[in-house]
């Protein structure tokens, strides 16, 4: 292409063909010119035109000697080519020579090796075979110079083996250099990049400086660092061949040879530095190695994106090469000035098959290059592009990480994450009740919330944060910080058809975040009684430090056999540990005094120092007169050495125990604020203040407070339990471990029959089968059973166990004397009564009746119209899809019942099993003169002893109740009805007004006591959280006295051993209890019509130690005209000044009487037949009038200061 031959080949041309004939011969010349004013693409006339004048451009050959100006294409001082030549050939000639050379080498060194090898093997075998013929020749001394070259040949290859190997570590990522040298690697590749587009504003090609052009030095710096690189990687290769063809080295091939050309020849060519781009590939990997792609999700999503953008970004540069250069064979004439951007975009809209025609492709190699890159680039953009979209849209909406708040604590709920769960939860966590919740609740879940529950999250975003994952993934639990949560808190699906696949998998959610933290306190929820012993197999498990497990089983069955003894007292203690808005309402009716009471919560504070050396009675009404507030237990720390580490609740202490300093007291009240006058209580202060509210922190206070104090209030929220102060428990006045027994315990002792468990907290006897304990209905109806409680069980086979044993442990509490057990007669398909057979068959006075509770004649045979108490459970309840029919076998149970009519031929045997003129309260006969007052019968317990004592009949006071009412109508025997959804409570009763939409607690067949959910547990979740003695306090009052240590007992053996009666577990049997105590006769009867309940309270606190906390009374009774309904409803902790009426029934915490058994010590403990006349005796002997008590004061008080031992539970 010389000078000549391009001027020629102008001048050859005619005047009217200049402007082709220059474009024909290609003149370096008017290339150069071209290329170099600013990548405008001009033509032969065109060119001559700017370097002649304005009004000489018709002719372009007349001016062809002046355009040796323009051979220079840039203002620099060195020159390039004088002739204008271009040399973009040379630098493509630096890669081609340098891939096709090396490719060359190593294919000529495989060549060569394997012909080596080949004649090395064949040499082999014939020394071999000459050794084999001359072996026995042949000296050692002819061997030494084969060894000799066989180990010099074993030093090389381990030295080349060891710096393979050095290279190997140096260029990977397994270790830090490694690491630090790719990334390190792959940043530079992407500086080199970044200068190639910085490069690409520049012409193709022109002439560079290198001791001054900036960016060709930072260029060269990278590509010599590059090449270093590529000799670690050529070293530490394996397969040299597959190394030489890999992406990356083809990369190196073609963009670092070409720097070092500019450097010689002073000239820079763009070329195909934009391979760089290739580089990005690697992006996913990279940050792999620095942790920073962890999911799958996120890897691919990377991939897809490096992969897209690379070859997105490397077409362009290859378009934006042939364009602004033009075609080889046409001379570079055909080229078009487009920058690099203007190719991006280009690339853009082929790939998408938009093609909107304002930018194509004319030279020959780039259209060429268009058509085979748009079947690529078309197949990569609908596949690519639709496949990234899906990622980022399907990446988690809620897949952050939680930033704790300074100064705020915050709790992790996870485990079933419903609608109804997490809005029951947060109802009662962020109760306004409760006094400063500064604590943000964080949900872990791993499905994402719908519409309505995400709804409910935006509407508590204050307190309220959801993310999603599962406490089983490490990753997930350091997103929620679960190392410095507070607590975990774990929900349970109340309504799965496997109970015990959910416990299980509450109990992994336990083990997977102990096993993240071991100190995390965790409160779980657990459906099944038995599976709370897996939790005790956890290590780290350890509820002395708060973690709890909230058993719904054992928690609703010992409400419903609470129930079975108190009637209503299920309901008061619902509604005691559920969190309740005052609801006012202006109308004298049952809901208003009703309401009135499920405003009122349990809470817990410190008591002031102005109390300590009072008696806990003295307290006690000190506090429900003066400061409106109602204290039912203290938490209690024993000063013995032995057990100075255990904490126990003692509910009604009597009054030996004074009060010390640091007391912690339990007490029913309308909010925590109002509790909070106990702690600020001055005697000095606010002796004289009548108004309560007036009760603030005095100057007194103050001082005290300035002094060094082992105590704080605040402590009472969240972990109101967990008090660790060695001076702030209350002392026992006496400090002998053991009671002495009392005429019936010396009695018990002396025989060695197993009458109690090994803790002697349970009546027991021995392991009976089955076959002994069914009965037929004809053996049924000669029992002539009365006075018992029916539980009308649903199940068969294939139901899921609910655990029987819960309802019965608390009506076989020791606290009762034997002949005081109502005799349990379950009703329904043996089958499933056999698989719970073998948690029963160590309780005594237990029956079966074979049948299905939908049989009238079965319920006649168990006499029902004369059972204290009818039971109905289902186990099948949630093996049913749609939630309205859950219930429906309770519900037509329950209907059957009420719809029954029974004759009068026992009459006065029905009567004495309801209370009514029982034997010994009948002010006809003189030797049965109403001295005592009460009918005393067994009540529940959890822990603590609760005499009942029920309702008696007074001639001429009972509200127009007839005997002949009661026992001929179905609808007067009491029941209790388990329930699954809380909507049907409306089909339970049908002469009520309830709206379907009631809340459960609003209802009246809850209000009164013949419903129970078991959704109204769900409060004990946050009450749990907030005090942890909260739990242990209900667990005490509704399971009849489970401890930890009977739980790892029935853990191990799964049923109750058997003890011998001992001075030890004989005192386990002296625990306050709850009783009923009627108003109609005895020593309150002349405060029953019209009087006060403050003064029932202070005279029944100071006379018999009994604390009364709340009223069971008869839905019509506010009513001035006699009604006939004999339904009752529940009133919690009345205020002093409310109006009793004859007809209530008060709740009451009773001291443990040991004097009850004595005279039934001749009583047999296994007839059936015996039952009645065991029935008729127990109704004597409860509280003695005042006139019996002035007899024998001194023997009764002195057997009390000796023998009593107030027992203490968790």
């Amino acid at each position: 292409m010389a000078n000549g031959g391009g001027g020629g080949g102008g001048s050859s041309s005619s005047s009217g063909g200049g402007g082709g004939g220059g474009g024909g011969g290609g003149s370096s010349l008017r290339m150069s010119s071209n290329i170099h004013a600013n990548h405008l693409s001009l033509d032969a006339s065109s060119s001559s035109s700017s370097s002649s004048s304005s009004s000489s451009s018709s002719s372009s050959s007349v001016h062809e000697p002046k355009m040796d100006a323009l051979i220079i294409p840039m203002t620099m001082e060195v020159p390039c080519d004088s002739r204008g030549q271009r040399m973009w050939w040379a630098f493509l000639a630096s890669s081609m020579v340098t891939f096709f050379g090396g490719l060359f080498i190593i294919l000529l060194w495989r060549t060569l090796k394997y012909l080596w090898t080949v004649c090395c093997h064949c040499g082999g075998k014939t020394k071999e075979a000459q050794k084999i013929n001359n072996g026995s020749s042949q000296a050692d001394g002819t061997l030494k110079p084969v060894d000799e070259k066989e180990e010099a040949t074993a030093a090389e290859v381990g030295w080349m083996t060891s710096v393979k190997d050095w290279a190997g570590v140096m260029i990977s990522a397994q270790t830090l250099t490694g690491r630090v040298l790719v990334v390190l690697v792959f940043a530079l590749s992407i500086g080199a990049l970044v200068i190639y587009f910085i490069d690409s504003s520049n012409p193709i090609e022109s002439c560079q400086n290198f001791y001054k052009d900036f960016t060709l030095q930072i260029d060269m710096a990278f590509n010599v660092f590059f090449l270093l690189y590529f000799g670690l990687r050529f070293i530490a290769a394996n397969d040299k061949l597959w190394f030489w063809l890999e992406v990356n080295s083809v990369v190196d091939f073609f963009t670092v040879p070409p720097v070092f050309v500019s450097v010689y020849l002073n000239r820079s060519w763009l070329g195909l530095r934009f391979l760089r781009a290739l580089r990005l590939i690697q992006f996913s990997e990279i940050l792999q190695f620095l942790n920073i792609l962890k999911t799958s999700n996120s890897i691919k999503l990377v991939n897809l994106l490096s992969i897209f953008i690379s070859t997105w970004l490397t077409a362009a540069g290859f378009i934006h090469l042939v364009e602004n250069s033009g075609d080889p064979w046409e001379n570079f004439q055909n080229n078009q000035a487009l920058t690099y951007w203007e190719c991006v975009y280009l690339l853009m809209v082929t790939m998408s098959t938009v093609g909107y025609g304002d930018v194509y492709a004319k030279t020959t190699l780039g259209r060429l290059f268009m058509v085979f890159f748009i079947l690529g680039g078309l197949a990569m953009f609908a596949s690519y592009v639709p496949e990234i979209i899906e990622l980022i849209g399907n990446r988690k909406k809620y897949g952050g990480s939680y930033s704790a708040v300074s100064g705020r604590k915050h709790i992790v709920v996870c485990g079933h994450i419903t609608l109804e769960s997490v809005s029951n939860f947060l109802k009662d966590f962020l109760h306004k009740d409760r006094d400063d919740v500064n604590v943000e609740i964080v949900f872990l879940h791993n499905i994402s919330p719908n519409l309505e529950l995400e709804a409910l999250f935006k509407r508590h975003f204050t307190q309220v944060e959801f993310y999603q994952g599962s406490v089983l993934n490490p990753h997930d639990l350091a997103r929620v910080k679960i190392e410095s949560a507070d607590a975990c808190l774990i929900l349970a699906n109340k309504y799965c058809a496997d109970p015990d696949a959910e416990d299980a998998s509450n109990i992994m959610r336990v083990i997977s975040i102990k096993n993240y933290h071991p100190k995390i306190r965790i409160i779980t929820q657990m459906l099944q009684y038995h599976n709370k012993a897996h939790l005790l197999n956890i290590p780290s498990w350890n509820w002395k430090e708060g973690d709890d497990a909230i058993c719904l089983a054992e928690l609703k069955l010992g409400f419903i056999a609470q129930s079975c003894l108190a009637q209503g007292l299920s309901t008061m203690l619902a509604n005691l540990f559920s969190m309740r808005s005052f609801i006012k309402i202006e109308e004298d009716t049952w809901q208003k005094y009703y309401l009135e009471g499920v405003s009122n919560e349990m809470y817990t504070e410190y008591l002031s120092s102005a109390f300590v050396g009072l008696s806990f009675p003295t307290v006690c009404e000190l506090c429900f007169v003066k400061l409106k507030l109602l204290m039912i237990a203290i938490e209690y720390k024993s000063a013995n050495r032995e057990s100075r580490s255990r904490k126990r609740i003692l509910i009604n202490p009597g009054n030996h125990l004074k009060i010390q300093e640091g007391t912690l007291g339990f007490f029913i009240a309308s909010d925590a604020k109002e509790v909070k006058r106990a702690f600020f209580y001055c005697k000095a202060c606010h002796d004289d203040i009548t108004d309560p509210k007036r009760i603030k922190k005095c100057g007194c206070k103050r001082l005290e407070d300035e002094q060094p104090s082992t105590l704080s209030p605040k402590k009472k929220q969240r972990n109101g339990g967990m008090r660790n102060s060695p001076s702030s428990s209350p002392k026992l006045m006496r400090h002998d471990p053991l009671l002495i027994p009392g005429n019936d315990q010396i009695d018990n002792m002396d025989s060695n029959v197993k009458k109690y468990d090994s803790t002697g907290m349970f009546h027991w006897c021995a392991p009976k089968e089955i076959e002994k304990v069914i009965l037929t209905r004809s053996e049924a109806a000669m029992t002539v059973l009365s006075g018992h409680v029916v539980v009308c069980i649903f199940g068969d086979v294939s139901s899921a166990l609910i655990g029987l044993r819960n309802l019965v442990m608390p009506l076989r509490a020791s606290n009762f004397h034997y002949h005081e057990l109502k005799h349990i007669v379950f009703v329904g398909s043996i089958e499933y009564l056999k698989r719970e057979w073998e948690t029963l068959h160590n309780f005594p006075k237990v029956s079966i009746l074979p049948g299905t509770p939908l049989s009238r004649a079965d319920l006649r045979a168990v006499n029902i119209n004369l059972c204290d108490m009818c039971v109905i459970l289902s186990a099948n309840q949630n093996n049913i899809d749609d939630t309205s029919l859950q219930d429906k076998e309770c519900i037509l149970a329950s209907l059957n019942i009420k719809s029954m009519q029974f004759d009068d031929s026992i009459g006065v045997l029905q009567a004495n099993s309801q209370g009514f003129t029982p034997p010994g309260m009948d002010r006809s006969s003189p030797d049965n003169s109403p001295v005592h007052g009460m009918l005393r019968q067994p009540s529940i317990t959890t822990g603590v002893n609760i005499p009942i004592i029920t309702e008696l009949a007074k001639p001429g006071k009972l509200p127009l109740v007839s005997v002949n009412q009661e026992k001929n109508s179905g609808t007067h025997i009491l029941m209790i009805t388990e329930l699954v959804n809380d909507t049907n409570v409306q089909f339970l009763d049908q002469d009520d007004d309830d709206d379907p939409d009631t809340e459960l607690y609003l209802t009246q067949p809850f209000a009164c006591g013949t419903a129970f959910a078991v959704s109204v547990l769900d409060s004990l979740m946050s009450a749990t959280y907030f005090n942890d003695n909260i739990l242990t306090l209900i667990r005490t009052l509704v399971t009849g006295g489970a401890t930890p240590e009977l739980e790892a007992l029935i853990a191990e053996e799964n049923a109750l051993r058997g003890g011998y009666s001992t001075p030890q577990t004989l005192a386990n049997r002296d625990r306050c209890r709850v009783a009923q105590l009627a108003l109609l006769d005895g020593p309150f009867a002349d405060l029953g019509d019209g009087g006060c309940y403050g003064d029932l309270f202070c005279k029944a606190l100071k006379t018999y130690n009994m604390l009364c906390f709340g009223i069971y009374r008869l839905r019509d009774a506010h009513l001035s005209t006699p009604s006939q309904c004999t339904k009752r409803y529940v009133i919690t902790n009345p205020p002093y000044e409310f109006e009793l009426v004859p007809t209530d029934l008060i709740f009451c915490l009773m001291q443990f009487d040991h004097n009850a058994g004595q005279s039934r010590a001749s009583l047999s403990h296994s007839s059936h037949s015996s039952q009645s006349s065991s029935k008729k005796s127990s109704s004597v002997h409860s509280i003695p009038s005042t006139a019996n008590r002035q007899n024998r004061p001194k023997s009764r008080e002195s057997r009390d200061k000796q023998n009593r031992k107030e027992m203490v539970y968790r």
